[in-house]
């Protein structure tokens, strides 16, 4: 099983999320919360990463109490056991479980939510497939 160290985490979150346009701020946890990477001015806690984490388990959850991110409550509009999407206004967060990791991204009202939830999935396709 490959590690968390194998990897520059930093620069996926710089140039396959943040850098694509595509989402605002980014940041990969490891599914205890654990901080992996985090684009600058992304202040989400560990216990708000954890809880995300705890969603895949029972995705009903994101329905009812929402998608807790940098202190901001997103309506759960989508949940499953690999992807949990949020929406507020205009903007939304977008969560991807990998095997060993958690994508959360937001995006705000100058991008659209198709090309943010994309670019976030197709990132935990890549790293499913490479063993993470």
């Amino acid at each position: 099983q490959k590690t968390k160290s194998d990897m520059s985490w930093q620069a996926y979150v710089d140039t396959n999320l943040v850098g694509t346009g595509n989402v605002k701020q980014a940041g990969i946890f490891g599914l205890d919360g654990s901080l992996w990477a985090v684009s600058a001015g992304f202040s989400i806690s560990g216990a708000e990463a954890k809880a995300i984490g705890a969603h895949f388990a029972n995705p009903n959850g994101v329905f009812s109490s929402g998608i807790n991110v940098c202190g901001v409550k997103y309506l759960g509009i989508k949940a499953d056991d690999r992807s949990c999407y949020g929406k507020k206004g205009a903007g939304g967060v977008v969560c991807v479980k990998t095997n060993q990791a958690v994508l959360i991204c937001t995006y705000d009202e100058t991008i659209q939510p198709g090309p943010a939830t994309n670019c976030v999935e197709k990132l935990g396709d890549y790293l499913i497939e490479n063993g993470y």
